[in-house]
């Protein structure tokens, strides 16, 4: 399972909740909860009645801890070392696998309309 893609540019919001974040990554909203105990680039805001309010930020966090655990396969130890050693690294290879992606998606588009001609 991947994530989910993440939310146009006209529709960026400036805070999230949890609700919403467990749903970006198809995930239940304790293991939100729990990665943010893991992983201290994870911190969402929270509002007066203490709800969680997770910014853009958070959510780039969540996204590499996603990809480094459920699609590559680490365990919490190997990915929060790897995001503490070199988080810049981690997220400039997920920016390519992403935008790698996206381009797959268009060829097999491109090849869809091609072959209904």
């Amino acid at each position: 399972m991947s994530a989910m893609p993440a939310p146009s540019e006209q529709n960026v919001k400036l805070y999230y909740s949890i609700r919403e974040v467990a749903r970006m990554f198809n995930v239940n909203e304790s293991l939100i909860r729990f990665w943010e105990k893991e992983f201290p680039d994870i911190h969402p805001q929270r509002n007066a009645k203490g709800t969680r309010q997770y910014r853009k930020e958070d959510i780039e966090s969540i996204k590499l801890v996603y990809h480094l655990v459920k699609e590559k396969g680490m365990t919490l130890d190997g990915a929060r070392k790897r995001l503490k050693d070199n988080k810049r690294k981690s997220a400039r290879t997920l920016e390519v696998i992403e935008r790698l992606k996206s381009i797959k998606e268009e060829l097999m588009e491109m090849k869809k309309e091609l072959d209904a001609i």
